[in-house]
C-alpha cells in the first residue's frame, strides 16, 4: 500500500477516485486530512449536541460524527488517527480501517480518560484520515461485503 500525499489526495479527488464533501483546504496535511466534528453524543443514552462547545466529563465515553462525507473508489482505503491535541488532553480513541468503496460520514468512538472535563467545540478537527492505495482494486467493495454503514450521515451506533 502507498500512502497518499497532499498532492496525491487532491489528484485522487480530481480523478474521481476519492470524494470529500465539505472539503476545507486548511485541513489538508502533508499525508492526510483532518476530519471535523459535526455532532457529539455524550454517553450511550445521553444528549446529542450539534453546535457550540461540548463538555465531556471525566471518565466518560462519547461518540462524534464527521462533518465530511466520504466516497472511496475501489482502490482507496484509509486509517484514522486521533489528533495529538486531543490525546494530550486525555482523550482515547480506537479507530478501524475504512474499506474501499465506503461512502458516508464516520462515527468515531472516544473516551475522556482524564480526571478533568474536556471541552470539544463542534466543528473542531478531531482526527486525521490517512488515505492509501490498494495494490489492485478490490473484488468486492464495502457495500458488497457488509455495507452496514454505507451512506450513513451523523452518529450511528449500530445495532445494539
Amino acid at each position: 500500500m502507498t500512502v497518499l500525499s497532499d498532492k496525491g489526495i487532491l489528484q485522487a479527488m480530481k480523478d474521481g477516485e476519492l470524494g470529500i464533501d465539505d472539503f476545507v483546504e486548511k485541513n489538508l496535511t502533508p499525508n492526510g486530512y483532518d476530519m471535523s466534528i459535526l455532532d457529539i453524543k455524550v454517553g450511550r443514552d445521553g444528549e446529542t449536541f450539534t453546535e457550540g462547545e461540548v463538555i465531556i466529563p471525566p471518565m466518560t465515553w462519547f461518540a462524534a460524527s464527521t462533518k465530511e462525507y466520504l466516497r472511496f473508489g475501489p482502490r482507496i482505503t484509509s486509517q484514522l488517527w486521533i489528533r495529538t491535541t486531543w490525546a494530550r488532553r486525555g482523550v482515547l480513541s480506537s479507530f478501524g480501517k475504512v474499506d474501499a468503496g465506503f461512502e458516508g460520514t464516520l462515527t468515531l468512538s472516544a473516551f475522556n480518560s482524564s480526571d478533568r472535563e474536556v471541552v470539544i467545540p463542534i466543528g473542531d478537527r478531531f482526527c486525521q484520515i490517512v488515505f492509501e492505495w490498494l495494490d489492485t482494486a478490490s473484488d468486492k467493495q464495502y457495500a458488497e461485503r457488509s455495507g452496514n454503514y454505507q451512506g450513513q450521515r451523523g452518529i450511528n451506533l449500530g445495532n445494539e
